[in-house]
């Protein structure tokens, strides 16, 4: 079986279903192929390069380029504006070289699935999409305007007819959240049967749970910490991801400092850039890393207490999971699965709330406990292997494929 993952961008650096999901359906005997455009990841950000800087070489997203990674193939390819919005050039010949029978996007709208259904007319493979988009970070799906209202209106021209016309050539649609796959059939046109929730998956090659009992495993997480200026004493608390306003790290390390104030031992590790950073800097009780690749995250959680995204989503919950730390999320996140029974969700952008919250997971039995549940979770729930696993399925279903 052939099949082709056609993304907006790409990022070898970031461990994301881009980079993992042809890995492993490699794996299971797939000739698996990326075709993306030229394009970074969060290149539409208004403060891109504040954030990224050079962690996102363009080397790699040369137009034409033809690389093997992991057991798949990525093919690069150029873009242009239509509409203003970025669309792949050459798609047709590129999929046309490869002669896939399955196609699959993470998107149910935009010209990448548009332009994939026209050409799955023409090329005859089997096409899914998919929808990433959560309620956090969508506006609409928290209001209920009437359809008169000028926000839906537009949503109803721009995103849900469109949706709609490529949905009649799609076999499914996987929402990688209960809120995404609402999205999906609500605003984006889906059809409601054709929507199915599937989680996004960690890569169980990179994160799993250390072994205390292992010396080489106590003395690798003693070691980062005392290079990182942690006692072995305090509790330290870690966040990746983007330092931006709609991320709002800053506030951890803010409730990080008012613990310290009333003399608890408790330190903030923020591992990521942006316009917060110099904020978290002023902070004595936190320290700020730049970004990094995916692959060089799960020594620094190992190294770490507890696990804090304040605000949204973000897919390094489950790789912190994964590594046995326990949660702490927002009640802004619709999607729990991955943190009931192993964390805690406390009041968005609520301090105090916060305090509350990182003084519960004082007790190191409490992290243990509540860390250990994790990382059973995410072995058994939400690896990678099982994620491609049932996708595989469902594609050898649309094929007639016992």
């Amino acid at each position: 079986m052939r099949i082709v993952l056609l993304l907006a961008t790409y990022s070898r650096k970031m461990g994301y279903l881009d980079t993992l999901l042809p890995k492993y359906l490699a794996r299971l005997g797939v000739d698996a192929h990326v075709v993306t455009m030229d394009l970074p990841p969060y290149y539409q950000m208004a403060s891109h390069r504040e954030v990224f800087g050079s962690f996102q070489p363009s080397a790699e997203l040369r137009p034409g380029a033809i690389d093997k990674l992991d057991g798949y193939t990525l093919h690069v390819l150029g873009h242009k504006e239509t509409m203003g919005y970025m669309r792949m050039i050459g798609m047709g010949d590129k999929l046309a070289s490869i002669r896939p029978d399955i196609v699959q996007t993470t998107a149910a709208i935009g010209w990448l699935p548009l332009d994939a259904m026209f050409w799955k007319m023409k090329l005859g493979y089997k096409l899914f999409t998919g929808n990433h988009n959560a309620a956090s970070t969508f506006p609409l799906a928290k209001q209920r305007a009437s359809f008169l209202d000028p926000e839906m209106l537009r949503c109803m021209m721009t995103r849900y007819l469109p949706g709609r016309m490529v949905s009649l050539f799609t076999e499914q649609c996987y929402g990688v959240t209960k809120d995404c796959a609402e999205i999906a059939w609500r605003f984006y046109g889906v059809q409601r049967r054709k929507v199915k929730v599937m989680h996004l998956g960690v890569d169980s090659d990179l994160f799993y749970s250390a072994d205390e009992n292992s010396a080489t495993a106590t003395y690798d997480r003693k070691e980062l910490r005392r290079r990182l200026g942690f006692d072995d004493d305090e509790i330290v608390c870690i966040y990746t991801g983007k330092l931006t306003e709609e991320k709002n790290a800053v506030i951890l390390g803010q409730a990080i400092e008012s613990l310290r104030a009333s003399g608890r031992r408790y330190r903030g590790l923020f591992i990521g850039a942006g316009p917060q950073k110099e904020l978290i800097q002023e902070l004595h009780g936190s320290i700020t890393v730049d970004f990094m690749d995916y692959r060089s995250l799960p020594p620094y959680y190992h190294a770490a207490d507890i696990a804090v995204w304040p605000t949204n989503e973000s897919i390094s919950m489950l790789d912190a999971a994964a590594c046995g730390l326990p949660l702490i999320v927002s009640d802004g996140i619709v999607y729990r699965d991955h943190v009931e029974g192993n964390g805690l969700v406390y009041r968005m952008n609520d301090r105090e709330d916060l305090i509350r919250a990182l003084l519960s997971l004082e007790s190191a039995e409490k992290r243990c406990e509540l860390g250990a549940r994790g990382a059973v979770k995410m072995r058994e729930k939400f690896s990678m292997d099982s994620v491609a696993s049932r996708r595989l399925q469902d594609y050898r279903n649309a094929l007639c494929i016992n």
